[in-house]
């Protein structure tokens, strides 16, 4: 006797459930989707016990008539696609018609439905794949189903199953996906009896992102939009300052529907480069609409990947969008200064706040006010001990003349920090961060027209390197060059250096030239991949150049030297972060000091 069988219908049923329905949470969405296919303008989902016990999703769209409800439940049983055409323009959220199938072949599940102008409804009962009769029923408009100790005949799948809190937080972020992909469709879920959402009907996305998140990460959004090349965009973009450890707060849609995709995620990180630290996820709510027929959405079971016909169109338009968004943004970072009402230390953070106000003061022009000057209250002066705040008092020395038309509206503090003045109180920058910035941009735009200028050395400078460091050397010979760095040999197992960049000057060129080794590859870098791409080994070599070059926390700056570089940083691209992410300017406004004392 042969060793091969053909399966029964429930055993496919279940097998396809392994790939659909992994989890409760796979069980809400597919009924969501149903609803949302359905035309439904409201959805209630009740869930209880993480969803273990119970998944209830009712709808008031069109609902189904009695032969609809019996063929319902069947495996590829769709009204969706008719031939295979349709899959070439899938408009809808389900098509495969797999979902109620593998639904009811592992769950208790119990399906009411009515139309708009039948008198009565219909109902049926799957018992784990086991059907029961279909029979009149009084139904509201539309459809409920509800599932029912989900995996209870394979105790194997049910013990794999999370807490109720974690499998109810898998049904949320389903609930989460979907109320953002349709911001004008009512829902609400409740756990356990109690309501965790009720979104309205008429919620714009701003609105939704409020209800679903908070009101502060919806107002901190940018919005940006594209319409090219048959490919609209619609995004919400958050500023760097509220970026995540993790993507989660990443949400991509594509005609309607959340997706992941991997050229998506890799444009969204490379149109934050240099505004974001690299471990560091921005917020973004991504909207893309294109014809169906450039996409195909029949990948996975899941429905969540995709696959696009010219994935490198999509990756540029998103990239190139979202860019000139945050390009012509002003991303300076705000401080955000304790609240005032029942502050603890409030009294010394109002002596900073004072020192700075009175440093405003004596530069508004205009003004006949008293001039301050701040002495360096040194290192005590904001000290923490035992969660308790203790400084020394910030001394000032009053002067009795008036306001001088040539005073510096700037200030270096604990020679690492500029203080300077705007039109909205004053920023507090980070010289080595801001400095790093123009350093990197003025590399990396002369190293992508052409190669650094160099100089060659009064006197070479010799180092020695291993027989590996030596093959590092010269597999990377054409990057040494575009950077304008000379090396030669000068003895057994020694180099020199004979010609170093003029903009690197400030470095030590056998300091910069050994840790330039130690991120090299032993691999030979082409001129077409030298210099492209964010996380690439040259920019990374560029970001080290900048940083080994430019002013040092600690270095005292001449009243040029920070007139140059305030005036340098209106010349870069993201002057507001570092080449690694990090801010390089905090904002203070009077609003918010006239708050900290009571004013407003």
């Amino acid at each position: 006797m042969g060793q091969i069988v053909t399966l029964d219908e429930n055993m496919v049923n279940m097998i396809a459930a392994g790939e659909v329905i992994e989890r409760p949470a796979n069980v809400a969405k597919e009924l969501m989707e149903n609803s949302i296919d359905a035309g439904a303008t409201q959805i209630n989902i009740s869930v209880e016990d993480g969803g273990r016990r119970l998944i209830s999703v009712a709808d008031n769209g069109y609902g189904m008539d009695a032969d609809d409800l019996a063929l319902a439940f069947e495996p590829h049983a769709t009204s969706k696609v008719k031939n295979s055409s349709d899959l070439h323009s899938i408009s809808t959220l389900g098509f495969r018609g797999e979902a109620l199938a593998s639904i009811a072949s592992v769950a208790q599940v119990a399906a009411r439905s009515k139309t708009k102008h039948a008198e009565s409804g219909s109902c049926i009962e799957v018992d784990c794949g086991s059907k029961g009769s279909l029979r009149p029923c009084s139904a509201d408009d539309g459809t409920k189903i509800e599932v029912r100790n989900i995996f209870y005949k394979l105790p194997a799948r049910r013990k794999f199953l999370k807490t109720a809190n974690t499998e109810m937080s898998h049904i949320t972020e389903h609930f989460t996906r979907i109320a953002l992909a349709k911001s004008d469709l009512g829902m609400s879920l409740t756990h356990n009896g109690r309501e965790l959402h009720r979104l309205a009907g008429n919620d714009n996305l701003r609105q939704r992102i409020a209800r679903l998140f908070s009101p502060e990460v919806s107002e901190n959004l940018m919005q940006t939009e594209s319409n090219e090349r048959g490919l609209h965009l619609f995004a919400l973009l958050g500023r760097p300052e509220s970026s995540r450890t993790s993507s989660k707060f990443q949400y991509v849609f594509l005609n309607g529907r959340f997706i992941k995709d991997k050229f998506i995620s890799h444009a969204i990180k490379e149109a934050y480069r240099g505004s974001i630290e690299p471990n560091r996820y921005a917020v973004v709510f991504l909207f893309i609409q294109m014809p169906c027929e450039q996409v195909d959405v029949n990948v996975h079971p899941s429905k969540i990947e995709v696959r696009f016909y010219n994935a490198n169109l999509v990756h540029s338009q998103i990239l190139s969008c979202l860019r000139q968004k945050l390009l012509g943004a002003n991303l300076q970072t705000t401080a955000k200064l304790p609240s005032v009402a029942g502050s603890k230390g409030f009294k010394d953070r109002g002596k900073i706040a004072d020192a700075m106000s009175e440093f405003i003061k004596s530069h508004r022009p205009g003004r006949e006010e008293p001039k301050f000057s701040v002495r360096s209250p040194g290192d005590n002066f904001y000290k923490t001990e035992s969660h308790k705040f203790k400084t020394e008092p910030v001394k000032f020395t009053r002067t009795e003349t008036s306001y001088a038309p040539h005073q510096k509206p700037y200030l270096q503090i604990h020679d690492s920090f500029i203080v300077a003045q705007n039109d909205e109180g004053f920023v507090i920058i980070d010289q080595h961060a801001l400095h790093e910035r123009i350093l990197y941009q003025r590399l990396r735009s002369r190293t992508l027209t052409g190669k650094l200028e160099s100089q060659r050395l009064l006197i070479p400078e010799s180092f020695q390197l291993s027989d590996h460091q030596a093959q590092v050397i010269k597999d990377n010979a054409a990057l040494l060059k575009k950077l304008g760095i000379e090396i030669v040999p000068f003895g057994p197992g020694t180099f020199a250096v004979q010609a170093f960049p003029v903009l690197l000057a400030k470095a030590s060129p056998t300091d910069f030239v050994q840790d330039l080794i130690d991120l090299l590859p032993v691999a030979e870098l082409t001129d077409k991949t030298i210099f492209e791409g964010a996380g690439s080994m040259p920019d990374e070599v560029l970001k080290m150049a900048a940083c080994k070059t430019a002013v040092k926390a600690g270095q005292k700056l001449s009243d040029n030297e920070i007139e140059q570089l305030l005036a340098d940083s209106k010349e870069v691209e993201y002057a507001d972060h570092c080449p690694h992410g990090r801010p390089t300017t905090i904002k203070f406004t009077l609003r918010e000091l006239e708050r900290q004392f009571k004013r407003t």
